[in-house]
């Protein structure tokens, strides 16, 4: 982006490019819980559910790659060193101590509901003053949201999946 484009934005750029380095360190940490939990994950519906979060990671790292492009648009240094991740990042990640299906999804579940929480904060930040960005922060929003709905059904179709065991039991 030119020093004109720069110019004309309605408002703090510094502030803004710290909420995207924030963004861009939770992207790193949101790819590798994804990740990392989809390949140790155990429990039912595993199967089905380790493929789909794998695309989750991807998006996550897509995200990156727009909130690091934007931030250098900005002619902002985007965080160089992965050991400031946990240090920036208000999204925090959870160590997948427990491979079971259902700890793995909820873990996910919670960062997906803080990086909704970010985007929008970003969105609501630069409404009106920052189309580029405010454009790039509905996009992955809508895409955390969607996130979001699916690992919420995917935990209620678990419970339902015990639900009809104990039935079968009885």
């Amino acid at each position: 982006m030119g020093k004109h484009g720069v110019g004309i934005l309605d408002l703090d750029v510094e502030k803004l490019k710290q909420m995207l380095n924030e963004a861009l360190c939770e992207e790193w940490l949101a790819y590798y819980q994804y990740w990392i939990g989809a390949r140790i994950m155990v429990g039912p519906m595993r199967s089905e559910i380790e493929p789909e979060l794998l695309i989750h990671a991807t998006m996550e790292l897509n995200h990156a790659v727009l909130v690091v492009t934007r931030i250098i648009q900005l002619d902002g240094t985007p965080v160089l060193n992965p050991e400031d991740w946990m240090k920036l990042a208000h999204c925090k990640y959870e160590v997948p101590s427990d491979p079971y299906v259902e700890v793995i999804l909820n873990q996910n579940l919670s960062a997906e509901r803080c990086a909704i929480q970010r985007y929008k904060e970003i969105a609501d930040f630069t409404n009106g003053k920052d189309h580029t960005t405010h454009q790039m922060a509905t996009t992955i929003l809508n895409e955390e949201i969607e996130h979001e709905q699916e690992i919420e059904d995917w935990i209620n179709d678990i419970e339902r999946l015990k639900e009809d065991i104990k039935k079968i039991r009885i």
